[in-house]
């Protein structure tokens, strides 16, 4: 029988690569976006697009109801793929932001967690996969938002895989590092929304290292960046394998700061995450 996927933030980049790389291996994909001109676009592409919005509740609610009658009650895998960051100083991260990005990288994720386990407990068996990033174990400057909401994922995922053993669903984190996508891009107006950079006392490193970054337009990668099918890679292993892994990490920064978080103490990983 033709396995079942519902996977978030589908748009571009992560999401995107992984629907169309498991639809060509024979997976009944389900391609959710944010916004309904995505879905839009991505049914013209053939693929079952339903709204979901971590941030809307309702959304999640009618987007998975929307998925299940489409198979029967039935779903075999959850790739939960979409987030987003609010770049800029911890200090200057007003506690609105950090409610918001929350709202969309942490609780609707489990909202959508929740509300697929029962399909899956009921059928006996489920894939949940959680893509989180390096940031997810190891922090970087200036992506304290998003950090945050990683690492929260990362801890409540370990949770969940403790709980669900025995009962026949398996919880997998993947681990990007640099992948190409338009999170950069996508950054902008959330950064231009809550942080007060030029009243930062930090204006001077915002202006001088931050900002040309953020707005880059020149195309140029990041060390060891990598295309979005080195997720997919990963993520059809923990979908067909029939023992995956806990986590599968991608990227050469991934696995270097993953060492490194075994290896050296604070100070040291301080010193080397100063420089990433």
């Amino acid at each position: 029988m033709t396995k079942s996927i519902l996977i978030t933030g589908c748009s571009s980049g992560i999401g995107y690569d992984a629907a169309h790389g498991l639809r060509a291996r024979g997976w009944q994909v389900f391609a959710s976006c944010r916004k309904i001109e995505d879905c839009a676009r991505l049914r013209d592409e053939g693929f079952e697009s339903p709204r979901i919005d971590y941030e809307d509740e309702a959304s999640i609610e009618s987007g998975l109801a929307e998925v299940l009658d489409a198979t029967g009650g039935t779903l075999d895998a959850v790739f939960n793929n979409g987030a987003y960051a609010i770049p800029g100083a911890v200090e200057d991260l007003p506690r609105g932001a950090l409610r918001q990005i929350f709202e969309a990288n942490f609780f609707g994720v489990h909202d959508l967690t929740r509300r697929v386990i029962p399909v899956m407990r009921k059928q006996g068996h489920g894939r949940i996969v959680q893509c989180s990033s390096v940031l997810g174990f190891a922090a970087l400057r200036y992506r304290g938002a998003y950090n945050s909401t990683k690492f929260a994922m990362e801890g409540l995922t370990d949770t969940l895989r403790l709980e669900m053993h025995g009962t026949g669903i398996d919880v997998i984190l993947i681990e990007p590092g640099p992948i190409t996508t338009k999170i950069r891009k996508n950054s902008q107006k959330p950064f231009e929304k809550w942080i007060n950079w030029e009243d930062s006392a930090r204006r001077t490193e915002y202006e001088k290292a931050f900002l040309p970054r953020l707005y880059d337009e020149s195309g140029n990668k990041d060390t060891f960046e990598l295309p979005p099918e080195a997720v997919t890679k990963k993520l059809i292993h923990a979908l067909e394998s029939k023992r995956p892994k806990p986590r599968y990490y991608v990227t050469t920064p991934t696995y270097i700061m993953g060492i490194a978080k075994r290896l050296l103490p604070t100070r040291g990983l301080d010193w080397l995450a100063r420089r990433a």
